[in-house]
């Protein structure tokens, strides 16, 4: 019995020990799709195969594949959602009144006509020729492999595939109301990610994507006279002509030929996005950065000027990203007017095209920066949609700071009050909530976009803007191409600072704890001033005092945050600083004294830089009349 036992206990020792020492792993999709476009009626037909690796330590039984244009359907949970929130999306609905003159919100979805909606048909899906038993629900398809995928292994699946692009509602679509005549983004059936949390099957219902890494190899065959842009590298450049051509040749099509078949090849992408038009015009900007800009927008007089002065600002946001946060690791990026907002895609975005330079450039701006963010780190953004649409609004307004004349003291201002405001409304939900469960459409973009933004911008108050630097640099180069989580970016800041920041994340991204802390008494003695903080708010925080004197001068005080085990380096050298003993967050307040007596204090300010999201500011200043 005791050594069956220490037999026992020898092999569940080595199980955790192989179990925490095994590598990190993701899965790998490789593409091949021959597609033909029908523009007369706005249907497609295609074939699939699919070369599927599974690097995860499980055996699969079944795959599944997004169906996302089958949510532009009436009835459909797209459908259903707009119908339902409170605050829908304004692009997806259409007012009207009631008998009663009440103002309504109906879905555009539910008007679409058989010829107007969306679809994505698949049969004939079959695993290294074999037909595989399948079943549609919605917008996602469950498949039943012929025969279980083991780790280590990959297999061949292939399926025909037929759809209808529908009128743009939201994203892709189909003439929208720039003009533009197809936006082809989440066109095609897409093998859902399977990572060590599992399937990430989610059904489309307006939020973001989430996707496998892989090769793409597309080939697209439409009516000769439209121009094509998106996701990969152009294969055949003489074969299309237009100004796709690197040489110079001009490309004389014979008449009879009516359409062209356009070749794409995209490595190590986790999507595959096109559009066309027949009245682009398409302009390419050679980069010191090592990548090829290019711009597809409609031949419109009233924006040629605004899209040809966007780009040599977009070829200063590029290398401003390369610096701060890493390199674009492709050879190529394309601005495309899409004509519905804009969004982020593999090696491209959509945008719209009928802008003023300065928001026109802010947009781009905020969709080139998702290609570091959700194209090569790409954290799964139905769980944390924070972690991309907040990290990418912190660059976009770090780097049009950058890019203005006159330079903001606090870039990211307009997202601390966006976030203030909606913390103090009483709607606000965590930003662990799953991105399809906010109760509001505003609720989900303030948190998303401006708390997420506040994350980033409220952790240089917190470890400095140096670590901030640092930190965005080594989560780049540590995680791209892997899908970083939360604790991700958490455990970085902490390698690079040496702080521990544990109870920040908890905070901040699992509860709607808010900090508030405020100056409670200030009261003085013949040579000394003594100065009480008060904690309001659940959520912690280390303390910047500025104390301003009569006489002009000025000095800082730093009061550490127990938890934290650290101390920040003074933010502003030029300033006297004195470092105070810690502050425990059980103790709801915190005294200290300066040596020069109350008359003597002009002004007391917690945090003047403004960057901790302190929700009531009106107590953080003590003035004397």
């Amino acid at each position: 019995m005791k050594k069956t036992a220490l037999l026992i206990s020898t092999f569940a020792f080595s199980a955790i020990g192989l179990s925490q020492s095994t590598s990190y792993w993701q899965q790998k999709a490789d593409y091949k799709m021959d597609v033909v476009m029908d523009v007369k009626n706005y249907q497609y037909k295609g074939k699939q195969e699919l070369v599927y690796t599974n690097n995860s330590p499980d055996t699969l039984r079944k795959v599944y594949y997004h169906l996302y244009n089958n949510a532009f359907q009436p009835g459909s949970e797209m459908d259903a959602r707009i119908k339902a929130i409170a605050d829908p999306d304004a692009r997806m609905c259409i007012k009207t009144k009631s008998a009663d003159n009440k103002e309504i919100n109906e879905s555009r979805i539910a008007k679409l006509k058989p010829n107007e909606i969306g679809y994505l048909n698949v049969s004939n899906c079959k695993q290294e020729g074999v037909l595989t038993q399948t079943k549609v629900a919605g917008t996602v398809l469950e498949v039943d492999l012929a025969q279980a995928l083991l780790p280590g292994k990959s297999t061949l699946l292939t399926l025909d595939f037929e759809g209808q692009v529908p009128v743009q509602i939201r994203r892709s679509g189909r003439n929208n109301k720039e003009g533009v005549e197809l936006s082809m983004a989440q066109w095609y059936p897409k093998i859902a990610e399977f990572d060590f949390e599992g399937w990430h099957a989610d059904p489309y219902i307006a939020r973001e994507f989430h996707g496998v890494w892989g090769n793409f190899d597309v080939k697209i065959t439409i009516d000769k006279n439209y121009i094509l842009g998106g996701t990969g590298y152009l294969q055949n450049k003489n074969e299309i002509g237009y100004n796709y051509q690197d040489n110079g040749i001009t490309v004389v099509i014979p008449k009879k030929q009516k359409t062209l078949t356009w070749h794409f090849w995209a490595p190590n992408v986790h999507d595959f996005t096109w559009a066309a038009d027949k009245n682009y015009i398409h302009d390419k900007l050679e980069t010191d950065q090592g990548v090829t800009l290019h711009f597809l927008y409609k031949n419109n007089p009233d924006i040629i000027d605004t899209w040809k002065k966007a780009q040599p600002l977009t070829a200063q946001i590029l290398k401003y990203y390369n610096t701060t946060v890493g390199k674009y690791p492709y050879e190529q990026y394309s601005v495309i007017q899409g004509g519905d907002g804009g969004m982020e895609y593999a090696m491209c975005t959509l945008v719209l095209g009928e802008g003023k330079l300065n928001g026109f450039v802010g947009l781009i701006a905020h969709e080139f920066g998702h290609s570091w963010f959700q194209q090569v780190l790409a954290s799964n953004e139905s769980k944390h949609p924070w972690m991309d649409e907040g990290f990418t609004s912190f660059i976009e307004d770090d780097v049009m700071n950058e890019l203005a004349e006159k330079k903001a003291d606090n870039p990211f201002a307009g997202a601390y009050k966006s976030y203030i405001d909606l913390a103090n409304s009483g709607k606000e939900q965590p930003l662990s909530t799953h991105g399809d469960r906010y109760d509001l459409n505003r609720s989900y973009s303030i948190a998303s976009y401006s708390k997420g933004e506040v994350f980033l911008a409220q952790l240089i108050y917190l470890i400095g803007k140096d670590n901030v630097t640092k930190t965005l640099k080594r989560y780049y180069s540590d995680f791209k191409f892997k899908h970083p989580t939360p604790n991700d970016i958490k455990r970085t800041a902490e390698r690079v600072s040496g702080a521990q920041l544990d109870w920040y994340l908890t905070d901040w991204t699992q509860t709607t704890n808010t900090i508030d802390y405020g100056i409670k008494e200030v009261n003085g003695t013949e040579n000394t001033t003594n100065i009480t903080l008060e904690r309001i708010g659940r959520m912690p925080m280390p303390m910047d005092v500025l104390v301003e004197y009569t006489d002009g001068s000025k000095e800082s005080f730093y009061v550490p945050l127990r938890m934290m085990h650290f101390e920040k380096e003074n933010p502003n050298p030029t300033l006297k600083r004195t470092v105070l003993s810690d502050w425990a967050w059980a103790f709801p307040t915190y005294q200290f004294s300066v040596n020069k007596p109350k008359n003597s204090i002009k002004k007391i300010t917690l945090d003047p830089s403004g960057l901790m999201a302190d929700v009531k500011r009106n107590n953080n200043v003590f003035e004397t009349r």
